[in-house]
């Protein structure tokens, strides 16, 4: 029994590496289930509401750790403008928002002047052809990531037998963000969420270690793998949720409605505001 001991150990740290590289690919998917319940909110009974989003800013100041090196990359996205943006266009199937462009908003009017001059130029003063004015928003969306916090739950385990054990470790991370809805004609803050998602790491590894040929030679076996969940990731997942939690506080408040649904889709509310609870802890 003894002897089979190693051989054991080793086929599990096997099929323990194997689960590890199959949860590297699952990775995608999980963000595809608040994807999913973003995109099945029901629509709104007016329309499509216009919204503008000039920055959602990291406000964490944190840099990538890198063990004995000085590093400039920062710890989190900075392009979270760009997933908010996705995440108000795909909300209801894009029946929510009509987003406007702010982000880019000098590269917009400089291309607006530059078509006016074109026209002028070619068609004179009686040109027939003029330019829409540009959509103004109701609504604009603000915040940003407020805090990415390392190492706030860390550790692990181990045991060896007669030269052959196993380990495993453990860290959490946690990225926080908040968004705003602010009123354009009054300046008044209408609807304030914070999420909060986590961020795993787990490591595991096995060794075995024998003398053989009556202690001459030694053999000597690792294995072990690690799983990095992407802070990007988890980022998106808690943009979506909070473009949950800002629909459906809205809806509580009266600032919007749902439109009228079937009793099969009402139950599709009621499922996303018990599922919004553990979206703000996930």
């Amino acid at each position: 029994m003894f002897k089979l001991l190693p051989v054991i150990l080793l086929f599990l740290a096997g099929c323990a590496t194997m689960d590890m590289a199959d949860s590297l690919t699952d990775l995608p998917l999980r963000s595809q289930v608040s994807l999913k319940k973003l995109i099945t909110i029901p629509p709104p009974t007016r329309g499509p509401i216009v919204v503008a989003v000039y920055k959602f800013l990291d406000r964490t100041g944190q840099r990538k750790s890198k063990d004995n090196i000085a590093s400039l990359s920062s710890a989190v996205t900075q392009g979270a403008d760009v997933i908010v943006i996705q995440a108000l266009k795909q909300a209801g199937n894009g029946s929510w928002f009509r987003v406007v462009e702010r982000v880019g908003l000098d590269h917009l009017i400089k291309e607006r002047q530059l078509v006016r001059s074109t026209r002028a130029t070619f068609e004179g003063k009686k040109r027939k052809s003029k330019l829409k004015p540009l959509l103004f928003a109701g609504i604009i969306i603000e915040g940003g990531i407020i805090s990415y916090d390392t190492n706030i739950l860390s550790g692990g385990s181990g045991a060896r037998f007669f030269g052959t054990g196993g380990s495993g470790q453990y860290r959490k991370d946690q990225v926080s963000i908040y968004m705003r809805v602010v009123s354009v004609q009054s300046g008044e803050i209408l609807l304030n969420v914070g999420v909060t998602k986590t961020i795993l790491s787990i490591r595991t590894g096995l060794d075995f270690f024998r003398f053989i040929d009556i202690g001459q030679k030694a053999l000597e076996i690792e294995t072990g793998g690690a799983v990095n969940e992407p802070t990007t990731f988890a980022i998106k997942k808690a943009i979506e949720a909070a473009v949950i939690a800002l629909i459906n506080e809205g809806a509580k408040k009266k600032i919007w409605a749902f439109k009228k649904m079937p009793k099969k889709k009402k139950k599709v509310i009621k499922k996303l505001k018990e599922e919004q609870v553990e979206e703000y802890e996930d």
